[in-house]
């Protein structure tokens, strides 16, 4: 894995469907997670001199499309609803990057070990990685990767026996 890209192209087209896979896996949001991810690589293409010496640019692209996921939301609180039947009535739906029955069971963990399923799963970070793009220590992110892959494993595999059952 090419930790520094030389340049800001070849490091989005590296990182780009992993970043999205990331977001994706924790928001649910196919759309949303295209916003945010879109979002932290114009931020990062706006720091790139920070960022391309970043241990983990991809992670600090991924860190920075959460927390303007946790801004959105606090954002929406005040904000009135809008009818979707207004959203992107001209596109066909893009075919979503994880499978629905993996969404669905990573959508049901917990926040924190989404975060850490996006990051390590989903981005091939590291532990060390991992915990410093949430701010959390190492041996706490292989706590929730422990269980977070233990509840996926069952999940996925109920789901697989509830299929071969039908």
């Amino acid at each position: 894995m090419n930790r520094q890209p030389a340049d800001f192209g070849t490091f989005y087209l590296q990182s780009r469907d992993g970043c999205l896979r990331a977001v994706y896996g924790t928001v649910g949001n196919l759309s949303l997670a295209e916003e945010l991810v879109a979002e932290g690589f114009a931020r990062a293409f706006a720091s790139w001199r920070k960022v391309s010496v970043h241990p983990a640019p991809g992670a600090w692209v991924v860190r920075t499309a959460l927390n303007l996921h946790i801004s959105w939301w606090r954002r929406r609180r005040h904000e009135t609803a809008w009818d979707q039947r207004f959203d992107r009535l001209d596109q066909a739906p893009a075919e979503p990057p994880l499978d629905a029955h993996v969404l669905a069971a990573v959508k049901a963990l917990p926040l924190r070990q989404r975060e850490v399923i996006a990051l390590r799963v989903f981005m091939d970070l590291d532990t060390q990685d991992t915990a410093q793009a949430l701010g959390i220590a190492p041996g706490t992110v292989k706590a929730h990767l422990s269980r977070a892959m233990a509840t996926l494993r069952n999940e996925l595999a109920a789901r697989l026996i509830e299929e071969e059952s039908r």
